[in-house]
């Protein structure tokens, strides 16, 4: 696990590398971007660190970026997005949980409006939505649950611009539905196995490389 990040190549290539790769520290000791990245890239105000590699690092690897890991964001390598949806999704594409009546309102709407729109700002989608104080409520937790399901995922991040065209702030999430992104393939090739076959190689993937944590906390990163 002796990997530093200092670029957003550094952090794609980890993401290869490993398959898969939360953002945030977690009940896993070392399987995370910020234990990986020196703490004066963080927030510098002379260099780009993590939060700025976000985006560049996903079109780098080609993965998936999104809240895929209990709720928590990070990365997933092309390689295993098959087989990572194929569990989350339990073998339903977004069309057959609608019209099988098994998806929430709230996700319809959202998910349909996401794919209307092919890309959206988290900013604009919450008002495409209506969701606001005296509307509709529980936006993150509908958000939370689609990227979880890998039916949507961030596409960028859209900053604000000076005067003089330069970027500045905290980037505001775009999102776009995930085939839209990375391809039908790339998220149902692995339709032809059973889900619970997704888990066990995606659950062995982990235990080999990460063999000093727990099965409970491998369980609680890939758990639907």
């Amino acid at each position: 696990m002796d990997f530093e990040i200092r670029s957003a190549q550094d952090m794609a290539e980890l993401v290869e590398r490993w398959g898969f790769l939360p953002f945030f520290a977690n009940d896993v000791k070392g399987f995370s971007i910020e234990e990986h990245c020196p703490g004066e890239l963080w927030f510098s105000n002379e260099t780009d660190g993590p939060w700025e590699w976000k985006a560049p690092a996903m079109k780098l690897c080609g993965g998936m970026y999104g809240k895929l890991f209990a709720g928590k964001a990070g990365y997933v390598s092309r390689a295993w997005l098959a087989d990572l949806a194929n569990f989350r999704r339990d073998g339903y594409d977004f069309d057959s949980r609608m019209d099988e009546g098994i998806a929430p309102e709230k996700d319809c709407y959202v998910y349909t409006t996401i794919l209307g729109e092919g890309r959206v700002t988290s900013r604009r989608l919450k008002q495409l939505c209506n969701f606001n104080k005296n509307g509709n409520k529980g936006f993150e937790t509908v958000m939370t649950r689609l990227q979880m399901q890998t039916y949507i995922c961030v596409s960028d991040f859209v900053y604000d611009r000076d005067k003089f065209g330069r970027p500045y702030g905290w980037g505001v999430a775009e999102y776009t539905a995930a085939e839209s992104l990375l391809g039908d393939d790339a998220l149902r090739s692995a339709y032809r196995r059973k889900p619970e076959k997704s888990y066990e190689l995606i659950f062995e993937h982990l235990r080999k490389l990460l063999p000093e944590a727990s099965d409970e906390n491998i369980k609680k990163l890939i758990q639907r």
